[in-house]
């Protein structure tokens, strides 16, 4: 899966959790103080990513912006093949 799959299906989740438009959803933008996600939106979130991809997703504080979802959904995905 490429890394443009990736995004576009984070930021499909992530706007339809968040009710905003996909448009707002780039990766330079912070999760929390850009999108206005909590820590209950993060989660359902990555459940959603989980589910899709059929992956496991660990809750990492690192995790910041959607530039690092789709970086953590990568290295899971190659993980798993």
């Amino acid at each position: 899966m490429t890394r443009e799959e990736v995004l576009a299906k984070v930021q499909e989740i992530a706007a339809e959790q968040l009710d905003i438009e996909e448009a707002k959803i780039v990766e330079t933008a912070n999760i929390k103080d850009d999108l206005d996600a909590d820590s209950l939106d993060v989660f359902e979130i990555m459940n959603e990513l989980e589910d899709n991809f059929d992956i496991q997703l660990d809750a990492d504080e690192s995790i910041q912006t959607i530039k690092d979802v789709v970086d953590y959904v990568l290295k899971q995905l190659e993980a798993k093949d």
